[in-house]
């Protein structure tokens, strides 16, 4: 009784999307505004233009920087916009927000860069493990690409998956 044993995973019609393959390397950094405060409530022009001027902005080469202020204070537009002129000859990404926002960013930019239309009435599985971390919003974002043109989103792994979305028959 030597029956062939039949991957029936590797033959279905599903298409999967692994998230971390979209993962975009290099390192994160957080430029927190804080540190630059008079005080620690309010930014001063000449203090802070002075440290644009004097600070080695090339530590920044080829990183992915988040620029916000971690506490409630008066920072004005401006200083945000001196930060990223400064960053912009060195760094890769430059985002006002989080780090949590700067990976969804990047996320997003990845997922932009897709061909959507390879999904049009597909079954589509969103892989669910991976070892890099995913944010949230990478899920939610390629979910709402995904619907208006894939015939079912599932999430999980081809073997287990949690239906999301299916396409109702016309």
């Amino acid at each position: 009784m030597n029956e062939e044993i039949i991957n029936k995973v590797a033959r279905s019609p599903l298409q999967t999307i692994d998230l971390e393959e979209l993962y975009v390397s290099g390192e994160r950094i957080v430029l927190d505004v804080k540190d630059q405060l008079f005080q620690g409530v309010a930014l001063r022009e000449k203090d802070f233009r002075e440290f644009i001027k004097l600070n080695n902005w090339s530590v920044f080469e080829g990183k992915h920087v988040a620029i916000h202020c971690s506490v409630d204070a008066i920072v004005p537009t401006w200083a945000y916009m001196l930060l990223s002129a400064a960053l912009r000859p060195f760094a890769k990404t430059i985002l006002f927000g989080t780090l949590e926002e700067l990976e969804a960013q990047l996320f997003k930019t990845a997922l932009d860069a897709i061909d959507w239309s390879k999904y049009e009435d597909a079954k589509v599985v969103i892989k669910g493990c991976s070892k890099v971390n995913v944010p949230i919003a990478a899920y939610v974002d390629v979910t709402s690409r995904l619907q208006p043109i894939a015939s079912s989103i599932m999430f999980g792994e081809p073997c287990s998956t949690v239906p999301i979305f299916k396409k109702p028959k016309k």
